[in-house]
């Protein structure tokens, strides 16, 4: 009888001996525990909240799994790869090279994006033909796929010595490159592309390997539960095109690299902004917007300059019309200023306010830059134009295909307010985003906030 009632008892209880995929812990849990670094190019607090690649592709993720998403920023690489490895979190989605040397120590997804390493050094040093050529310090991210790439080509350029450096990431070994503290890094592609508009003096001598995946890295093991179903996700984005539309949202806009124009900009930004900077700071508050994104919008338009006329009749700093003025209540010159800079936050906020509440940040801010630039009519043309073609008339990025359609009469006929210079806005909203970056990071530099604590947590909203 005693056989017997055990041998019932293990088959109710048996289920609780079978240990429980990853895929089922996070389930039970209702928490995807994802590692992440702060940069641009995988997660960071924006204007408007969390924003990254890495971070919007988890967040997709942790929904597509109905859990929700909890973000941890480790002090550095190492500590990532070592909690990975631990199995301390659920996934890690950092930027990381799925290399060969690292899939014999984790699980890797698919890959979602290629990058290619590339060797850096400033203007001012001798340009290096290849790895045999440097002299001088040379420094990267400890146990990064750098440093392993770097020490495999040891064997064919014997001479060559590099730091690994165990406290900085990519972007600030980028800064001190241009600071002249060390003389060479080697960054991703993708990274340089970025950093090259706050440090305009940096250069690409060559690149290290050829182009490598990026993907997410899970506890080793043979439990593929979890990147299983990680794959899963990420094939649908790619499939339904979210993926690219992903990273032309936060590449996009970088792609053109102008020098002259950058540096001009951030000389401009210590010689003519202090001008003006309160009545941008005061006008911001007034608005609730950015000053900054302000002071760019200004930039845009006139350079800071606050006599500018341009052949259509606007002018002043912020290139307002005589209509304009009077309907926002502002009876003063166009070449004032600070009521120019008055007039143009206004007008800002008046457009953002005409777009449909379901249009949410950024992409609201992005458009009403658009409306500033070519008129709110001209905008709505463009909206319905992507919604008659299927696409999504609310975000940004499926807009701007669609604007400058309204320059080609086989489009422009069909819209309410006809031709218009479609191109124009597209190339000002990028103009406009790129000199908010390097103003944010300029600001930031000068009063720094505060860094994340070594393992700052932020949770998705409820489900």
């Amino acid at each position: 009888m005693r056989l017997l009632l055990a041998f019932l008892l293990l088959l109710i209880t048996g289920c609780d001996l079978i240990p429980k995929t990853q895929l089922e812990q996070v389930q039970d849990r209702g928490v995807l525990r994802v590692l992440t670094r702060n940069s641009a190019t995988t997660y960071y607090e924006g204007p408007y909240g969390p924003a990254g690649v890495e971070y919007d592709l988890a967040e997709g993720f942790a929904r597509f799994l109905g859990v929700k998403l909890q973000i941890t920023v480790p002090d550095n690489l190492s500590e990532i790869l070592q909690d990975i490895q631990s199995g301390a979190a659920d996934m890690a989605a950092a930027g990381l090279t799925a290399t060969d040397e690292r899939r014999q120590q984790f699980n890797f997804s698919s890959s979602y994006q290629r990058i290619t390493p590339q060797l850096v050094y400033r203007i001012g040093t001798p340009a290096p033909q290849n790895l045999g050529d440097l002299h001088g310090s040379f420094e990267v991210v400890a146990d990064s796929s750098h440093a392993e790439r770097l020490r495999a080509l040891q064997e064919e350029y014997p001479d060559m010595s590099f730091t690994e450096n165990r406290e900085l990431e990519n972007e600030q070994l980028l800064g001190l490159v241009w600071e002249e503290v060390i003389d060479y890094t080697v960054a991703d592609s993708n990274e340089v592309a970025f950093s090259r508009r706050f440090y305009p003096e940096l250069r690409v001598a060559f690149d290290i390997s050829k182009p490598q995946p990026l993907a997410w890295a899970f506890p080793p093991g043979d439990d593929h539960s979890l990147v299983d179903k990680a794959n899963e996700y990420l094939s649908k984005q790619r499939e339904n095109g979210h993926l690219d539309r992903l990273l032309e949202k936060y590449y996009g806009y970088v792609a053109d690299f102008d020098y002259v124009g950058t540096r001009r900009y951030m000389q401009h930004i210590e010689q003519r902004l202090p001008r003006y900077q309160s009545w941008f700071e005061k006008a911001g508050k007034d608005t609730g917007i950015d000053w900054r994104l302000l002071a760019a919008i200004g930039y845009q338009e006139s350079h800071w300059n606050p006599k500018a006329v341009s052949p259509t009749g606007v002018r002043g700093l912020m290139m307002l019309t005589q209509d304009t003025m009077k309907q926002l209540g502002i009876d003063k010159s166009r070449h004032d200023p600070q009521a120019s800079i008055e007039g143009g936050a206004r007008y800002i906020r008046r457009v953002k306010k005409r777009l449909p509440k379901r249009i949410k940040n950024p992409d609201r801010t992005w458009m009403a830059l658009a409306a500033y630039n070519i008129g709110f009519g001209h905008l709505e043309d463009a909206r319905i134009l992507t919604q008659d073609d299927g696409a999504d008339p609310d975000k940004w990025i499926e807009v701007k295909k669609y604007l400058p359609r309204l320059s080609q009469k086989k489009w422009y006929k069909k819209t309410r307010h006809g031709y218009a210079r479609g191109q124009e806005p597209v190339r000002y909203v990028e103009n406009i985003r790129s000199y908010y970056d390097i103003l944010v990071w300029f600001t930031e530099r000068e009063h720094p906030p505060r860094p994340p604590s070594p393992a700052l947590t932020v949770e998705s909203p409820a489900l």
